[in-house]
């Protein structure tokens, strides 16, 4: 087990891969890091997620820009999260898209998620100071939306697929193409961070609908891409398998009425012989196993995260106190 908070320790720059899925289709993925990625319509761009601050974002517009110079008309914000959305700034897109859910967690908890993730992942907010505030979004939708792309592209269809990561997580689907960005609803060879999830539902229905696409290419939400109808299935299947071996390992010491600590232990030995090696595995199960502590609690909607509940709780599980 790691001996620094979270993420704190880990200060080694990410090497980027920049993979172009299909014409038009792009996507960036840094060894754990973030994923990003972009749908080039006829006479504009879609860009999906906005990492942690412009700064961070301008990076990644640079690679796509030796692509293209298309404006950027939408930015697409798969869920709340601060790493995912505190760059919007540098897009200049004319729309900014989320589920409704996620509108409301941003109005909610957003200033205490960034707080929060900043202290879990400083080496994500490159020249934090950069931030302009909070992102908010100017359209959201509540079960699909499809976006037509102009000339023989077809459409990129926005998809909630149920509540899992977060109550707010969407989908881009791009049916031409067989190509699916996922978010942090899929990892590939990473492990999850399920601290605002709704495991249940996640595990179940919300991975059916995922895998119903028969996506031929998949962007989870960090790890690489996976390519092909194998790999894809792969990726559902590892990211479903992760929640059952955290579920039932919490399942079984909450039902003999032990402690959060020791339901911790008990995820840790059920799990790290797997994913223990995988990006921020140690960083996250502490959170996972108290959010889903909480939810067999009868705790539906998660319990706020701050800087010093992590503190606490990462204390507490991992016997520090």
């Amino acid at each position: 087990m790691t001996d620094t908070f979270a993420s704190s320790g880990d200060t080694a720059a990410k090497e980027e891969t920049f993979v172009e899925l299909a014409d038009g289709v792009y996507a960036l993925t840094a060894e754990g890091d973030p994923n990003v990625g972009a749908i080039e319509a006829e006479d504009f761009l879609i860009c999906f997620e906005a990492r942690a601050t412009p700064v961070a974002a301008e990076r990644w517009l640079a690679r796509l820009r030796e692509r293209t110079e298309k404006p950027v008309r939408y930015l697409v914000l798969s869920h709340y999260h601060a790493v995912r959305v505190l760059g919007a700034s540098a897009f200049g897109a004319q729309e900014i898209i989320t589920h409704e859910a996620t509108a409301e967690l941003i109005e909610e908890r957003g200033e205490a998620d960034w707080l929060s993730e900043y202290g879990r992942m400083p080496r994500l907010f490159e020249e934090p100071s950069s931030i302009p505030g909070l992102t908010r979004p100017s359209l959201t939708f509540s079960g699909r939306l499809s976006i037509p792309l102009g000339g023989d592209r077809g459409d990129l269809v926005l998809v909630h697929c149920g509540r899992g990561h977060t109550s707010g997580d969407l989908v881009a689907w791009l049916p031409r193409h067989g190509v699916l960005f996922a978010g942090d609803l899929v990892e590939a060879q990473a492990a999850l961070y399920t601290g605002d999830a709704h495991h249940d539902d996640w595990a179940s229905s919300t991975l059916d609908t995922v895998a119903s696409f028969g996506a031929t290419a998949l962007v989870g939400g960090r790890g690489a891409v996976a390519k092909g109808e194998r790999e894809v299935r792969a990726a559902i299947a590892q990211t479903r398998h992760f929640l059952d071996l955290l579920r039932d390992a919490v399942g079984a010491v909450h039902r003999k009425r032990g402690s959060t600590a020791e339901a911790f232990q008990a995820a840790h030995a059920a799990l790290a012989p797997e994913y223990g090696r995988w990006p921020i595995f140690e960083h996250c199960l502490p959170f996972d196993v108290q959010r889903y502590w909480d939810e067999l609690n009868g705790v539906d909607m998660p319990k706020v995260w701050t800087a010093e509940r992590d503190r606490e709780v990462w204390a507490e599980l991992r016997g520090e106190q």
